[in-house]
């Protein structure tokens, strides 16, 4: 067994990895990049080595730092968790080179099935059927649409050496084609280097079924089961459980035979998952990929199974053999995953970054997260948080433990999708096990949106908290002075009229105020609350119209991050006569201009001053956290200006393109 392990990764895997390394005693290296010098998983691990800047490229993703940082610290062994270097044959030539173990596969059954094309041709000669399609060696974009075209759309253009949604496309009319290739390619080459493509027809009513294997080198293949992992947003996936539900016997038997097959066919060293495709309607199975290493969802194999599968993954390439035989590998109960990422889902996904201001996990699941209060997210990075598991004795227990416990979780700061999984697992389709992966846009064809019933009583909280603390400041001589209420000597409630927005939506209100009691007056009726004494700073008791609660809050100069209910994220506030001014100097300076959405990487600017531009044309391609997002023009008119340039960073909001409207 290794003394020493080097974790080549970060985040919640990070953190994972290094709890299991704990239980076995073994002393953990973390590596970090200058944007995580302050991340949870350096100050976990025993020893931490910096590996450079904050782009990936320039740090996670260099295999010779990775090495220097292992020889540094007399590590014996490298885990690259997943992602990242994970499946880089770089790495492992790196680590057999200077005599380090890499726990995971071998560089064989890596190459293998790394490659999307070679890894179809492999399970079809190992008697896997896998998806119709098209994955010659001929690449050229002409060829590419006449076989679209030949299986008959629609069909999905995927890149070859992809994997976590990247350079992945689905096809429904001819016309999109051009674009879907272009654009898939592009993805392909930023983040795998290989720019290959294949195309799959399409099955109408697909789930996303994989079964979880792990071979040894000793000859010895197990399968630990199957999870279902079809509710998925942009190709990624947000919930996943195990068992799969709604299986017929023979198809889950299909399942398991046909993953064994492949691991054979590679002889397979190490934890793996082979992913297929499941027709809704006929349980027919087709082979989609293998991943050559620790699954995001592997916690839920192991809820039903109780193994610790990096403990699996360290034994295995340490040389043991592996713990348990087939027989011996039980199912036991139901459990569900959530993936909680920094994204509004209200805003199709997009992701969001800054510094988590409060969290606060629930009890009674398990939570595997790499933040806590005070992490940064960066957009450097890809955007999940932590993974939110509930194991119950059968499917519906699982189902409501977490749906409750996310309900009660608190996460303020950058938005998440938390509202959105809470309601997602609370739908009848999901409840019923029949989800596919069409389940987001057959249940929310507009886009999700969140339950906003109870907004006025939400900014009379906001408004209460906020006045309630030294949060109500404005700017100049005012600003420096203490809270007062020049009518409180007479015994008469002080009067403030503030400015409210969320989300764009501006609001004013009217608060009568007695001390910690609170009229608040706006167009839609008064609300009434009385703040108790809180037993901490950041959770509030509260009478609301009689009713009491609880609300998770942090205050500052500018409003109030909450969370109360289906109700989170952030109230800006000011006094109604600051924000006017602020109003009537702004007026007339904004005009029509693209501006980076969040923070990010310029990836590719299409248009120079003096082009002419049609209203949402795209101007200009915005990369962060991992995925490429299209700016387009708000308007017809003429550039004037490009402030930005392909490979700089850009700040949320900077402007990127000016634009003077025809």
């Amino acid at each position: 067994m290794f003394d020493t392990i080097l974790i080549a990764n970060r985040g919640e895997i990070a953190c994972r990895i290094i709890r299991t390394c704990r239980k076995l005693g073994i002393r953990t290296v973390a590596v970090y990049s200058q944007a995580d010098a302050d991340a949870l998983h350096v100050r976990l691990a025993d020893t931490a080595v910096p590996i450079g800047p904050a782009p990936a490229r320039d740090s996670y993703l260099r295999a010779d730092r990775i090495i220097e940082a292992a020889l540094q610290t007399g590590a014996q062994a490298i885990h690259p968790g997943y992602g990242f270097l994970s499946e880089r044959l770089d790495l492992i030539a790196a680590c057999e080179a200077n005599g380090i173990a890499f726990i995971g596969p071998s560089a064989q059954a890596i190459e293998a099935m790394g490659d999307k094309i070679r890894s179809k041709q492999i399970a079809r000669e190992a008697g896997v059927p896998d998806v119709p399609g098209y994955d010659g060696a001929d690449q050229t974009p002409a060829t590419l649409k006449r076989e679209a075209l030949r299986i008959g759309l629609p069909v999905m253009v995927k890149a070859s050496a992809g994997g976590g949604g990247k350079g992945i496309r689905k096809v429904e009319a001819e016309g999109d084609l051009d674009s879907a290739i272009a654009t898939a390619n592009r993805e392909a080459e930023a983040a795998f280097g290989d720019g290959r493509l294949l195309i799959e027809k399409f099955v109408t009513r697909p789930r996303h079924v994989e079964v979880q294997i792990a071979g040894d080198r000793h000859g010895n293949i197990v399968h630990l089961f199957e999870r279902d992992c079809s509710v998925q947003r942009s190709n990624q996936k947000l919930l996943e459980e195990a068992p799969a539900p709604n299986l017929k016997p023979e198809a889950r038997a299909v399942l398991h035979e046909h993953a064994l097959k492949l691991a054979r066919a590679i002889a397979y060293d190490s934890l793996g998952t082979v992913e297929f495709l499941v027709d809704a309607v006929t349980q027919e199975v087709f082979f989609l990929e293998m991943n050559t290493r620790l699954q995001v969802e592997h916690p839920v194999t192991e809820a039903i199974t109780g193994l610790d599968l990096v403990e699996w993954q360290i034994r295995i390439a340490a040389g043991e053999t592996l713990p348990l035989g087939q027989e011996e590998i039980a199912c036991t109960g139901h459990a569900i995953e959530a993936r909680l990422t920094a994204e509004r889902a209200d805003e199709g996904f997009r992701p969001d970054t800054g510094t988590i201001a409060l969290w606060r996990e629930p009890g009674g699941l398990r939570v595997d997260s790499g933040v806590e209060t005070g992490s940064a997210v960066s957009p450097f990075y890809d955007s999940m948080l932590a993974k939110v598991i509930a194991h119950g004795p059968d499917r519906e227990a699982a189902r409501r433990r977490l749906a409750d416990g996310l309900a009660r979780m608190t996460v303020l700061g950058p938005a998440t999708i938390r509202p959105f999984l809470v309601d997602a697992l609370r739908q009848p389709v999901f409840a019923a096990g029949e989800a596919t992966t069409l389940f987001i846009a057959e249940t929310w064809p507009a886009g999700w949106q969140p339950h906003r019933e109870e907004a006025g009583a939400r900014d009379a909280l906001a408004a209460a908290i906020w006045l309630s603390g030294t949060g109500a400041k404005t700017a100049g001589p005012w600003g420096a002075l203490g809270d007062f209420r020049v009518l409180g000597t007479a015994g008469k409630p002080g009067t403030s009229h503030l400015a409210l927005n969320d989300a764009g939506t501006a609001r004013r209100l009217r608060v009568e105020s007695r001390g910690r009691s609170f009229r608040v007056v706006t167009e839609g009726g008064e609300t009434t609350v009385a703040l108790l004494e809180p037993s901490e700073p950041t959770r509030w008791p509260v009478m609301l119209d009689g009713r009491r609660l609880t609300v998770d809050a942090v205050r500052d100069e500018d409003g109030v991050r909450l969370r109360w209910g289906a109700c989170e994220g952030r109230v800006e506030i000011a006094l109604a006569v600051a924000a006017e001014a602020a109003a009537r100097q702004a007026a007339g300076s904004a005009g029509d201009s693209v501006r980076a959405t969040m923070p990010g990487t310029i990836a590719a600017i299409h248009v120079k001053e003096g082009d002419s531009v049609a209203a949402g044309q795209t101007v200009a391609v915005l990369e962060s956290m991992k995925l490429f997002l299209d700016l387009k023009s708000p308007a017809a008119g003429t550039v004037t200006r490009v402030a930005a340039r392909p490979g700089a960073t850009a700040a949320a909001g900077e402007l990127l393109i000016a634009i003077t409207p025809a």
